[in-house]
């Protein structure tokens, strides 16, 4: 609970910055194309306060549901019109000056997100390198015999520089593809090639984490199992292991390396293990409970002791990434299109059910992530405010009614027709979309009280 301010606040941060550039995006479109704009509200519903500003008397306003915002323009569907102004009405504007000030909400999320991925790239930051872990037995990685250590270079050729890099690859991948060639290159300097099948990546709908299921973890050195740290008051410390200890053996199992022993206690929560150790004083054999942690929504066992240092096992996982201008923002336009691709690629496959809607989020999980990238550090926090503003824009383009990319399918309509759709037709079509818009937002929220108290 003591988080929930600081998450509630950088929720709000994010969610106000969208907004603003959103309508900013049809409030600047509208003044261009002569369009007169009455009022520019943060929020739905009640206005809280408001001021009027610029030869219009344009009224900014700031109202009771923040979930969103909106631009009214002069339009005599709404209202009277002076004749004297009918000229700088909405309604009266070639369909496409009006197509333009539709579209620019959207685009001004897209143009957001390319601003703040191009100044990411060009300030730079502390990326993990693309190091592999050991793969679990049986996984799509264990079968490709990849090994502890080796550093991916190339996914299908192209070029890999980062673990993030890496994991945006294979999930583009694994949306269409079967398998990928993973060229990797081992800590003696080899050169090798794996292909990785992908099939699992989407086994539960992309429910949870691809990667896990392909196999694919990040390094860990192959430390031995020596105790170095243990926690007061923890499971260990009670049990009597000492810094110095080595496992030799856990209910009778051989333990060679820290991991192994890592993955017993973890799979082992609340239930009773005999660890044989290895003592400076003499072997000795102790009774552990470990205890249940909650983690990633489920729970694991810990016993409050860290890996001994090992100065021979140590290997740099980590490389400051940075580019200059001009390739910096060639990469913040790739990045929002990737994304923007993928994002309309995962919403058809939950109409066709391929993807579970289970992965709909709603407003209490994005302000879970924007507090937890905010923890992390800037760049991530702005970061996740590009993923999100890109996923505003594609939202806003799906053909319907209400949303923005309803309207430009009337547009289209109308070009096609040469004359617009009847009031009648585009009332029917605003319910039919309020319909489908409150479903997918009651259908997130449920998503988001699930994940909360079900983990």
């Amino acid at each position: 609970m003591n988080d929930l301010p600081f998450y509630l606040a950088a929720f709000a941060v994010v969610l106000g910055v969208l907004i603003v550039v959103h309508e900013l995006g049809h409030y600047l479109a509208a003044r261009w194309c002569g369009v007169k704009v009455l009022r520019f509200s943060v929020g739905f519903g009640r206005i809280l306060c408001k001021k009027e500003l610029g030869e219009d008397r344009t009224e900014w306003a700031l109202s009771v549901f923040p979930l969103g915002g909106y631009v009214k323009m002069l339009d005599e569907r709404e209202g009277d019109v002076a004749a004297s102004e009918a000229h700088r009405a909405f309604n009266r504007q070639g369909v496409g000056k009006r197509s333009i000030i539709v579209a620019a909400g959207p685009l001004a999320n897209f143009a957001l997100a390319i601003l703040l991925y191009w100044a990411i790239f060009m300030h730079g930051s502390e990326e993990l390198l693309p190091l592999l872990g050991t793969p679990p037995d049986g996984s799509p990685a264990a079968m490709a015999t990849i090994k502890n250590g080796e550093q991916v270079r190339h996914v299908d050729g192209e070029p890999v520089a980062t673990w993030n890099d890496l994991r945006w690859l294979l999930l583009q991948k694994a949306v269409d593809r079967e398998s990928v060639e993973l060229e990797v290159v081992n800590e003696r300097r080899e050169i090798a090639s794996h292909r990785l099948y992908l099939a699992a990546a989407g086994e539960q709908g992309w429910e949870g984490d691809a990667l896990e299921r392909l196999g694919i973890r990040f390094y860990r050195p192959d430390m031995p199992p020596v105790i170095g740290k243990v926690v007061a008051g923890g499971p260990g410390a009670k049990a009597g292991l000492q810094s110095g200890d080595r496992v030799l053996a856990i209910d009778g199992q051989p333990v060679a390396r820290w991991m192994e022993f890592v993955a017993k206690v973890r799979d082992s929560a609340g239930r009773s293990l005999r660890l044989d150790l290895e003592r400076v004083s003499g072997n000795v054999s102790v009774d552990v409970i470990p205890e249940a942690a909650s983690e990633r929504g489920r729970n694991v066992g810990k016993i409050g002791v860290a890996v001994a240092e090992n100065p021979d096992s140590r290997r740099e996982v980590r490389s400051f990434v940075s580019y200059g201008f001009f390739e910096a923002g060639r990469r913040a336009l790739v990045e929002t299109w990737d994304k923007s691709a993928f994002s309309l690629v995962m919403m058809g496959k939950m109409l066709t059910g391929e993807v579970s809607w289970k992965n709909l989020s709603g407003p209490v999980t994005i302000a879970d992530y924007a507090g937890q990238s905010a923890r992390l550090g800037l760049d991530y926090y702005l970061k996740f405010m590009a993923l999100v503003s890109i996923s505003l824009g594609v939202l806003n383009l799906l053909p319907i009614p209400v949303l923005d990319g309803g309207h430009l399918l009337y547009h289209m309509i109308e070009v096609v027709r040469r004359r617009p759709l009847s009031e009648r037709a585009m009332e029917i079509g605003q319910q039919i979309g309020m319909s489908i818009l409150i479903s997918l937002m009651a259908f997130a929220f449920f998503n988001d009280l699930t994940r909360l108290f079900n983990g």
